[in-house]
């Protein structure tokens, strides 16, 4: 019998032309920035809370406890986005590229993620909670605790990723790709349903499901 075929992530390399440089930005509230590149900038602190950022090059852009809630990234680059706390529930990301992110605490619950790849990095907590997520692919990432629980997310790849916790309490998932990368603990079993595994996980699943299915192995 043929294996059944996964959906992979529709993304699009994203390249952006004409970037004016802002060496000394004045980040604020609600504002637009468009079309520019900020390179090694302090956002530390700063209130961004409903910020629309379009067509912007970030490179070594520090987002300290920055108040990104509601914020808006899209047709975006992060090169090496660090911060040790980044509150950003409630953004939207849409046509986004990160690599190397150093996030320690990183609060994106009920967050909108649609078309957004995110290469190598270390996280210690990765809060996606009842966020919706399409079309997205993390690779080669370090990721102590990822937490999708309630979340709705389709066409999302985790390849060659080192996850300590992964928590699906609740979630709706479709064509989510986790072959390839190892997880510590695995919370809320009954949300896996929708993900696609390779042999080795499973055989490491297999205690957890038989005990969330009752099944007794003597």
């Amino acid at each position: 019998m043929a294996a059944a075929k996964v959906a992979a992530p529709r993304i699009s390399p994203l390249t952006l032309d004409g970037l004016r440089d802002e060496p000394s930005p004045d980040f604020q509230r609600g504002e637009r920035y468009d079309g520019i590149r900020f390179n090694h900038a302090a956002a530390d602190g700063a209130e961004l809370s409903g910020a629309d950022f379009i067509e912007c090059d970030f490179n070594g852009v520090s987002f300290n406890e920055a108040q990104l809630r509601g914020a808006t990234f899209r047709d975006c680059i992060l090169n090496e986005p660090y911060a040790p706390v980044f509150p950003a529930a409630r953004t939207s990301w849409r046509e986004v590229e990160i690599s190397n992110p150093r996030w320690g605490s990183a609060e994106m619950y009920e967050g909108a993620w649609h078309s957004v790849r995110i290469d190598g990095g270390k996280l210690d907590f990765l809060n996606l909670r009842g966020s919706k997520m399409m079309d997205v692919q993390i690779t080669g990432c370090i990721i102590n605790e990822l937490d999708l629980g309630a979340c709705t997310a389709t066409r999302v790849v985790l390849k060659e990723c080192t996850i300590g916790t992964l928590d699906v309490t609740g979630a709706k998932l479709k064509d989510v790709d986790l072959r390839g990368s190892d997880f510590r603990t695995i919370n809320g079993i009954g949300g896996l349903s929708g993900v696609v595994v390779d042999d080795y996980q499973l055989s490491l699943l297999a205690p957890l499901l038989a005990g969330h299915l009752g099944i007794r192995v003597v």
